[in-house]
C-alpha cells in the first residue's frame, strides 16, 4: 500500500485565470513542487481547440508542453497532463517515450464513459501511465459505477478518480464510493480522490481516505497550493504535505510549497479569490451546479428562500448540467404567482387618470441631476412614483416594487415613513406583514421577448398605458453601463455587465417600449439616458 499526493495547481487551479499564470511563474510553481517532492504533479490541460502560449497551461498538443517545460528536471516526482474526453484527438499526442509527461489523466462525464474509456486504451497504447478520472461521482448510482468500474478493470489504467465535481460528498456518502470502487477493482490499479471545498469538508475527506487506506493499492489523493480551483477551490495541498509528514512518514519538503504559495498564489489570490463561499455551499446543498446558484443570485430579485425553492425545482437529470434557458423558464415560472388585478387595476386607473406622472428609477443620475429633477417637479407638479427604491431627498406619492430583494430594505424604510407612499406590487413579492396598497399580476407585466423579461420600466409603463394619463417622465432610468462604472446611486444593486452586454440590453429595452405599440402618452426622460442613443 502507498498513499501518494498528486497536485494539480497548474490544470485546475486555471480555471480562475483562464490558465494564465504567466511563464515565470508556471516554472516557479513546478520547480518548487518537484523540489518538495510532491508524487505526482498535474502541469495542464491539453485542448486541442487552444494555441500554444508560454504563459498558460493549457496546450494544443503534447508536443507544445514539451516546448514549455523543456529543461526542466522531473525530480523524483511523476509528471501527468489531463484530457477533458472529446477536446483533445489522439494525433494531438506523442508516444510517451519522446513527451516530457509521464501520464495523462482523462476526465470523463458519466454519458460519455464507454467513448472515454477507449480513448484511455489509445493513450495507454502511447505508453503512458492512464488516469480514468470519472467526473461528479455523486451523479452514478451503484449499477452504473459497477459498469464502469467493469470496463476499468478491462483497461488496467494506472488508476482510476472519484471526482467530486461540486463538492457534495459528506463522510458516509465518500466512504461508500470508495469502498464500492476498492472492493470491485483489481488490486493492481491505484484508486484516486478529487475534492472540492464546497462544504469545508475537501481537507477532512482526504484524512479519512488516508486514515485507514486499503492495504493492496495505491492512494492518490488530489491538491493544490493554497486550495486554488474553480469554485469553492480544492484540498489545500500544504495541509494535505503537512499531515502526512506527521502522520505517515512522509518527508515532503513544506517549505517549498509555501515559497510558491507565498511568492506567487497569494497574488493570484488578491485578484481572483477562491474558497468557501455562500453561493457554493447554497450549489452543493442542492445537489446542483453551482452556476444554478449564480445565475439565480445575478438576478439581484429573490430571497435566498425564493433561490431555494427553485433550486427544489431541478430534475435530478438536470441538476448537475448546467442549462440557462431550463433555470431562466423555473425562474419565470415561479415569479408567476397569479392574482386577480380587475379591481387594482380599475383603482390604478382612476388614481392616475388625467395626470402627469414621474417615475423615478435608481440610476446614478437621480443624485447628479437631481436640481434638473426638482425643477420639474416645481413647474408640473406631477404624481411621483419610485421604482424599488426610494429616494433620499425627493419625496415620492408611491412605490413600484416588483424585486423581492430590493423589497427588504424598502420594507424598513415604508414601515418607519412619516408620511408613508402608495405602495404598488406585482404579485411576485410578498409583504412582510400587512398587504400592499395595490397588487398587479406579475405574469401580465411581462415582455417575454425580452432579454430582461420582468424589466420594472417595463411594467409600469404597461400599467400606466391603461390609465388614461396626461404624460410620463422618466428620470433616474441612465441606462446600462459596464461593470467598473456606477449603474445605479447604491452600489449593492451594481450588475456585473461587459461593455458589450451591457449595450444589448440597453438595445433590448429600447425594443422593449417599441413592443408596448403606441402609447396613449408622451414618454419624456428629463435626465441623461443611453436608451434615447439607441432610438432609431
Amino acid at each position: 500500500m502507498r498513499i501518494s499526493l498528486l497536485d494539480c495547481t497548474l490544470r485546475d487551479g486555471g480555471y480562475l485565470n483562464d490558465w494564465n499564470f504567466g511563464h515565470d511563474n508556471i516554472v516557479n510553481i513546478y520547480e518548487r513542487l518537484v523540489s518538495a517532492e510532491i508524487d505526482i504533479v498535474e502541469i495542464g490541460f491539453i485542448n486541442e481547440s487552444r494555441l500554444y502560449d508560454a504563459d498558460r497551461t493549457i496546450f494544443p498538443d503534447a508536443q507544445s508542453i514539451n516546448e514549455m517545460y523543456h529543461g526542466l528536471s522531473r525530480g523524483n516526482s511523476m509528471i501527468v497532463g489531463m484530457i477533458d474526453y472529446g477536446t483533445c484527438g489522439l494525433d494531438k499526442l506523442i508516444p510517451a517515450r519522446d513527451s516530457f509527461m509521464d501520464g495523462i489523466r482523462v476526465i470523463f462525464k458519466k454519458e460519455k464513459m464507454k467513448g472515454a474509456i477507449a480513448f484511455c486504451k489509445e493513450v495507454k497504447r502511447l505508453g503512458y501511465k492512464v488516469f480514468a478520472q470519472a467526473v461528479s461521482i455523486t451523479s452514478y448510482n451503484d449499477e452504473e459505477l459497477m459498469e464502469l468500474i467493469d470496463m476499468v478493470n478491462k483497461l488496467e489504467p494506472y488508476a482510476f478518480s472519484l471526482v467530486d465535481t461540486y463538492g457534495l460528498l459528506h463522510k458516509s456518502q465518500l466512504l461508500h464510493y470508495f469502498n464500492f470502487a476498492d472492493e470491485h477493482m483489481k488490486d493492481s490499479i491505484g484508486l484516486g480522490y478529487h475534492s472540492h471545498n464546497n462544504f469545508q469538508l475537501a481537507y477532512a475527506n482526504c484524512i479519512e481516505l488516508m486514515e485507514m487506506p486499503p492495504r493492496k493499492r495505491e492512494i492518490i489523493v488530489d491538491g493544490t497550493l493554497y486550495g486554488m480551483g474553480k469554485s469553492a477551490g480544492n484540498a489545500p495541498l500544504e495541509l494535505l504535505a503537512t499531515y502526512m509528514n506527521d502522520n505517515l512518514n512522509k518527508k515532503y519538503h513544506c517549505s517549498q510549497l509555501l515559497e510558491a504559495i507565498d511568492v506567487t498564489i497569494l497574488d493570484l489570490f488578491k485578484q481572483i479569490p477562491w474558497g468557501y463561499a455562500f453561493k457554493f455551499f447554497l450549489s452543493a446543498s442542492k445537489d446542483c451546479h453551482p452556476n444554478y446558484v449564480t445565475y439565480l443570485m445575478d438576478k439581484k430579485k429573490l430571497s435566498v428562500k425564493s433561490i431555494n425553492e427553485i433550486l427544489d425545482k431541478l430534475q435530478d437529470g438536470k441538476k448537475l448540467l448546467y442549462d440557462q434557458d431550463y433555470v431562466e423558464k423555473l425562474y419565470v415560472e415561479y415569479q408567476k404567482k397569479e392574482c386577480d388585478d380587475g379591481i387594482a387595476q380599475v383603482r390604478f386607473k382612476n388614481l392616475v387618470s388625467g395626470r402627469q406622472i414621474l417615475l423615478l428609477a435608481p440610476g446614478h443620475h437621480v443624485v447628479d441631476q437631481r436640481e434638473e429633477i426638482k425643477d420639474y417637479i416645481n413647474r408640473v407638479q406631477p404624481f411621483k412614483i419610485s421604482i424599488n427604491f426610494i429616494p433620499v431627498d425627493i419625496p415620492v406619492d408611491g412605490v413600484f416594487i416588483s424585486n423581492a430583494k430590493r423589497y427588504v430594505p424598502l420594507s424598513t424604510k415604508l414601515s418607519q415613513a412619516a408620511e408613508r407612499p402608495v405602495t404598488f406590487a406585482t404579485s411576485n413579492v410578498t409583504k412582510t406583514a400587512g398587504e400592499f396598497d395595490y397588487v398587479f399580476n406579475y405574469s401580465s407585466l411581462l415582455d417575454e421577448e425580452a432579454m430582461i423579461v420582468d424589466n420594472p420600466m417595463i411594467m409600469l409603463l404597461k400599467l400606466l398605458n391603461e390609465g388614461d394619463v396626461a404624460g410620463v417622465s422618466l428620470a433616474g432610468f441612465d441606462g446600462y453601463v459596464k461593470a467598473d462604472a456606477p449603474n445605479y446611486v447604491n452600489p449593492n444593486m451594481d450588475h456585473s455587465f461587459s461593455r458589450e452586454k451591457a449595450a444589448m440590453i440597453n438595445r433590448d429595452v429600447v425594443k422593449s417600449i417599441e413592443r408596448l405599440g403606441k402609447l396613449k402618452f408622451e414618454l419624456n426622460y428629463i435626465t441623461d439616458t443611453l436608451y434615447c442613443e439607441n432610438q432609431s
